[in-house]
């Protein structure tokens, strides 16, 4: 029997990220075990090999203000940089990068491998340890304590050759870790607190057409017992479904007649660490490709229609609750938008070492043949050889109101959940999930108290509010719109938002700590510079707040007035300048609702025992145990009146406490 402070079961992107927090967190001395079934699988790209997008991108910049590593990873793998929506204004612009799939995986093995306090292993978990503890009544409760391995687990170790063969960056990258020896007999590792990031994998079920088959990823199994196991320990479950479309070969399709999507020229980077913190030294670290532009035609959609009754989702052959709104199958597409006659679709590499297109736009469940119908009917993709078909998975999960914003599940303390077992979509909210439930299960072990990010300070907190205060009937994915504060959680500010509170936290080493300081400098600098400067015009301020004015022509009035300025920094001060009234008043309305965001509502209090409070509330309350009165705000059912009554039954609670 083994002891950590912090076990992380699942390798995928919220896994790794609760492994490396957790890690920072626990600090010298500190241990941590990652168990996942193939360690060569940790951090894989098993969708579109693409990190971030609208919101999205915003997101993996706070994981890295947060000391994470989904950034570093997309700046060492990343094949097309962009940032979306330059056109509009600053508040939902997101940074983008196409990915080498294999490269990615492999350098977020060489960082986990670099710390000294992750121990990987192989094998599956059958079991979460509880201890019962003394509850607040006679009753007890149950305590994570650690996890169960079943027979058949092997230890795992670092292959150092392929990690410098991979930094070369002349061939495909291969895993960083492997199992080694021989398996190993049931044993039991013990922890202080156990983080659950199962991705799709819990009683999953691939579907294709007709075809079913056990697993939550091509090539993978699934994971039967977890399912059993938290439903014995009292936790409700849902089954949602997602998909992924086909994989093409590059050399079957008429590339050079379709129209090319190129990134941007220079990329900008994701990650804030400085270049001389990175494998190689150089961004980008790999050579830039480009996409290719294809789209469905009406005799397509045609096919889907006449096809529709093949289609698990639509057959009845998938059993959940639902797939995702916004991003949808081509088949849900057809039904939903049924004037349009075509969608686009993006075409888009997967390695810069292997010939695989990935076909951004035509997730799909349907059979075999149709399939080859849809992709052979795009232009440019007439002579397609598929290298893969397109499959939905359905698997279980834990609806999100059973646990706090920290990730800590309110029935089992010490076990936290992060990822798609939440109900969540995407690479990057699942890693956000796992940056924070890592942080908070060392924290839990080192009896800290926990961090919760709030909704005004980062689209993280905005999501983990969500997951609270709502119940998701489709996998959850972010959106700028989500956030009633995204002109203050842009891209291009989240170290200044976020990069103290993970210092504080121990997430933020002292490299990062220092490029973060000398970056606040020089952005002083440029606003300074800005007020000062004059031009023939008057001040360079005033003209730089005229959106007609190109960031170029700023910059360079800077430069010949002395004043060092960086593209970026420049860029950011001017979007302060031209949404500064915004701004002003975004916080200020952050100010006016702090109060309700920081006032605490006692778990004591019963949701019976308020005065006033209609039936629909106090069910809201049972249910979902809001922390603070600002999340039992956002809570359906709860009127701003009910909120009111909470108030008093919290002051009336705290002064009997008091006399007591």
């Amino acid at each position: 029997m083994e002891r950590f402070g912090v076990i992380v079961i699942g390798g995928g992107h919220a896994g790794v990220e609760a492994a490396w927090a957790a890690a920072s967190a626990l600090g010298p001395g500190g241990r941590v075990a990652l168990v996942t079934m193939d360690p060569g699988k940790i951090g894989a790209m098993s969708c579109n090999p693409a990190i971030g997008g609208l919101a999205k991108g915003q997101m993996v910049r706070e994981i890295d203000a947060l000391g994470g590593v989904m950034a570093r990873a997309t700046d060492h793998a990343g094949i097309l940089f962009k940032v979306l929506n330059m056109s509009k204004g600053a508040a939902v612009r997101g940074p983008r990068a196409q990915c080498d799939k294999y490269h990615y995986a492999a350098e977020v093995q060489r960082l986990l491998a670099s710390c000294a306090a992750i121990e990987v292993f192989a094998g599956t978990v059958d079991d979460i340890v509880t201890s019962a503890v003394a509850g607040s009544s006679s009753e007890s409760r149950p305590q994570c304590a650690g996890v169960r391995l079943p027979a058949g687990w092997r230890r795992v170790r670092v292959d150092e050759a392929a990690i410098e063969r991979n930094l070369a960056g002349h061939h495909m990258a291969q895993p960083a870790y492997c199992a080694f020896g021989a398996p190993q007999e049931a044993c039991e590792l013990q922890a202080g607190a156990v983080v659950l990031t199962t991705g799709t994998f819990m009683r999953a079920l691939m579907h294709t057409g007709e075809s079913r088959t056990e697993g939550g990823r091509v090539g993978e199994g699934t994971a039967v017992g977890i399912s059993g196991m938290l439903q014995s320990l009292g936790f409700e479950l849902g089954r949602l479904k997602t998909g992924t479309p086909p994989r093409l070969r590059r050399g079957s399709l008429a590339w050079d007649s379709l129209v090319p999507q190129l990134g941007d020229e220079p990329p900008v980077p994701f990650s804030d660490m400085p270049l001389r913190a990175s494998a190689t030294g150089k961004f980008p670290a790999l050579p830039q490709v480009d996409c290719r532009i294809t789209q469905t035609t009406a005799d397509i959609h045609a096919l889907i229609r006449q096809n529709l009754h093949r289609a698990p989702m639509y057959s009845g052959q998938v059993d959940a609750e639902c797939g995702p709104r916004y991003c949808p199958s081509l088949e849900d597409k057809v039904v939903r938008f049924a004037d349009r006659e075509s969608h686009h679709v993006f075409l888009e590499p997967e390695s810069l070492f292997t010939d695989e297109v990935y076909c951004n736009g035509i997730s799909t469940s349907l059979p075999a043949d149709v399939q080859e119908g849809i992709v052979r009917g795009m232009p440019g993709c007439e002579q397609a050889e598929i290298l893969r078909w397109g499959y939905a998975v359905e698997y279980d999960m834990v609806w999100p109101h059973q646990i706090g914003a920290t990730c800590e599940t309110k029935r089992v303390p010490g076990l936290f959940l992060a990822g798609q077992i939440n109900g969540t979509s995407g690479y990057e909210e699942a890693a956000a999930q796992g940056l924070v439930a890592g942080l908070n299960a060392a924290r839990r072990v080192l009896g800290e108290d926990p961090i919760r990010i709030g909704r005004e300070q980062a689209y993280i907190g905005v999501m983990m509010d969500d997951l609270v205060t709502r119940t998701p009937r489709e996998p959850y994915r972010m959106f700028t719109s989500r956030a009633e504060h995204r002109l203050l959680l842009r891209a291009d500010n989240a170290d200044e938002r976020l990069t103290a509170i993970g210092r504080a936290a121990r997430l933020v080493c002292d490299e990062r700590l220092q490029s973060f300081a000398a970056r606040m400098t020089a952005l002083e600098v440029v606003r300074a510079g800005l007020q000062t400067v004059r031009v023939p015009t008057g001040r360079l301020h005033e003209r730089a707040r005229r959106p007609d004015v190109p960031m170029a022509e700023v910059a360079n009035a800077l430069r010949e007035a002395g004043v060092a300025a960086s593209d970026a920094l420049v860029d950011r001060a001017v979007t302060e300048l031209r949404y500064e009234g915004y701004i002003v008043r975004q916080h200020a309305e952050v100010k006016r609702h702090a109060e309700s965001e920081r006032s605490p509502i006692p778990a004591a209090i019963d949701p019976d025992a308020i005065n006033g409070l209609g039936a629909e509330a106090r069910e809201a309350l049972r249910k979902f145990r809001p922390a603070t009165l600002g999340q039992a705000g956002r809570l359906a059912g709860i009127s701003p009146a009910d909120v009111g009554l909470i108030a008093i039954a919290v002051k009336r609670w705290r002064g009997a406490g008091a006399a007591g």
